[in-house]
């Protein structure tokens, strides 16, 4: 398992063009992915459960990543937050 805390920096939150981003590296792995924010818990493959949380600027989250390239996984969507400003 392989995980990173950020706080959303992005004014709006995780809105649909980050939300879709990050959904996009986040398909690019084998492994289960998993966002934590807020005492609730979605699936980071899946913009509709991203967007459904309600993440806005400020909040704390967790990724989680678990699976064979967990590690990547981890790296390359940390990566995107932060070349898109979202974290």
């Amino acid at each position: 398992m392989a995980s990173f805390k950020a706080v959303i920096a992005d004014p709006v939150g995780m809105h649909a063009r980050p939300a879709a981003l990050i959904v996009g590296e986040a398909g690019k792995y084998q492994s289960d992915i998993t966002i934590f924010s807020g005492g609730k818990t979605g699936n980071l493959k899946s913009i509709m459960t991203i967007i459904a949380l309600g993440i806005h600027q400020g909040a704390k989250v967790e990724i989680v990543a678990s699976g064979a390239d967990e590690e990547s996984a981890i790296a390359g969507i940390e990566k995107v937050m932060k070349d898109n400003k979202v974290i």
